[in-house]
């Protein structure tokens, strides 16, 4: 009997949160209510606070979700390389970010969103995307320890990469506005990127 609730709750958080994506997707996260989450759903309104607390805490969850599948995924990549003093293995960081963005667009975008409107959330998501900040940071080690000259601290130039990622990731992907195909958009934000850490040029 255990196991049978357990196997239900687990179905019923599954359910929520993919009725969540589709409700952001179609009303936007600061316009979605819990109820209609629930009811996109199809369960009691009620039933939602026996998983989250909050919307908020849902879309924390989401990102969690996402950023378990990346790492899972990024170890198990033959391709994935540190050296950022390489272009290419720069251009595979951001073509992944690219990919991920795109794969993942509603819930890029209710984070924005929701980051924006609530410093709590703001503040979880810089603490969700940490790990990934620092793992970032330790490939411009790479470049530090072979002899180039970085901007900053490796932390600091990892927040500003990351930044222009994230940034430029809506204005090419959700916007539509850069003019750029995707693999000139990769092109663009690699090159910056190569060019602001080691000062060369393709």
């Amino acid at each position: 009997m255990v196991s049978v609730r357990k196997a239900r709750a687990a179905e019923t958080e599954t359910a929520l949160k993919a009725a969540a994506k589709e409700v952001f997707a179609e009303r936007g996260y600061l316009n979605t209510k819990i109820t209609d989450i629930t009811a996109a759903a199809g369960r009691a309104a009620g039933s939602f606070y026996n998983h989250f607390a909050s919307k908020e805490e849902l879309l924390q969850s989401l990102l969690s979700d996402l950023l378990a599948a990346v790492d899972d995924s990024v170890q198990a990549d033959p391709e994935h390389d540190p050296d950022f003093t390489g272009r290419s293995a720069i251009r595979y960081h951001v073509a992944a970010y690219f990919q991920f963005y795109r794969t993942n667009r509603t819930v890029m975008v209710a984070l924005q969103q929701a980051a924006m409107v609530d410093k709590t959330v703001a503040a979880k998501l810089a603490d969700l995307t940490a790990p990934d900040l620092g793992h970032l940071a330790e490939h411009l080690e790479y470049v530090r320890r072979a002899g180039h000259v970085l901007p900053g601290e490796p932390r600091p130039v990892a927040q500003a990469i990351s930044a222009l990622m994230w940034g430029f990731g809506h204005a090419h992907l959700v916007d539509a506005n850069t003019g750029l195909t995707d693999d000139e958009a990769v092109d663009l934000v690699t090159d910056l990127i190569h060019h602001g850490i080691t000062g060369q040029t393709r």
